[in-house]
């Protein structure tokens, strides 16, 4: 492995962890010596890495400090270059700018042989059929999503019966055709789903929901038995 390569993967390594990891483990995980982590590290450190800790204590990369996308593999980068063309199908204005904006961040910092693959990738998304396309209130949902606020719905279900609805919004699911909002119902007082092309209207509340959004959706994935 040549030194470059092997700076990139402890710089990987280290992102990988959100504690702080000893010498002794990073050696054990890279296959070299105590002598040569100490040395890599000071040198990540002068090209500016953001690498905290001392020998004793343990290693972390602070938050916040991002790989190049040169990092990336051909399947890795086949993978980001497609999930970000679906994302720019998905109707939602400001998350399709932000998906144009990235992929053209990535693609501007790749070598040139690989931006002019990526420029030529066979993987295209096309466009997503029937209302679906519009994406309706799913700008409103992921503000609401981010800033931990409840969300009044005007809601009809599958058999046409209308209600109204305060959830606290957990996560939004992207299927075929359709997205659904996990929510905590209060009406219900449970877990509910709710697809978007059936929310005739939805309206952010000024009012932070009781529990942080992490909790629900870990009791949420809990009960849907989303992580056996």
């Amino acid at each position: 492995m040549s030194r470059a390569a092997r700076l990139l993967d402890l710089l990987q390594t280290l992102r990988e962890r959100r504690r702080p990891v000893s010498a002794a483990a990073l050696g054990e995980a890279l296959g070299v010596s105590l002598r040569t982590v100490y040395r890599d590290i000071e040198t990540l450190r002068g090209q500016g890495a953001a690498i905290e800790g001392e020998a004793g204590l343990g290693y972390v990369l602070k938050p916040g400090f991002t790989l190049p996308p040169l990092m990336f593999d051909d399947d890795e980068l086949d993978a980001l270059i497609l999930g970000l063309r679906l994302v720019m199908r998905r109707g939602d204005g400001d998350l399709e700018a932000a998906a144009e904006g990235a992929l053209a961040k990535i693609v501007a910092v790749l070598p040139e042989e690989r931006e002019r693959a990526a420029a030529a990738s066979g993987l295209l998304a096309g466009p997503v059929c029937g209302e679906a396309a519009e994406a309706p209130h799913l700008g409103l949902i992921r503000r609401a999503l981010q800033e931990e606020t409840k969300l009044r719905l005007a809601y009809r279900d599958k058999k046409g019966a209308a209600t109204d609805r305060v959830v606290w919004p957990i996560a939004v699911g992207f299927f075929e055709g359709y997205e659904m909002l996990a929510a905590w119902c209060e009406t219900r007082r449970d877990f509910r789903h709710f697809r978007l092309d059936r929310i005739g209207a939805a309206t952010a509340l000024d009012q932070r929901i009781p529990k942080h959004r992490r909790l629900l959706l870990a009791e949420w994935r809990a009960r849907e038995d989303l992580d056996g």
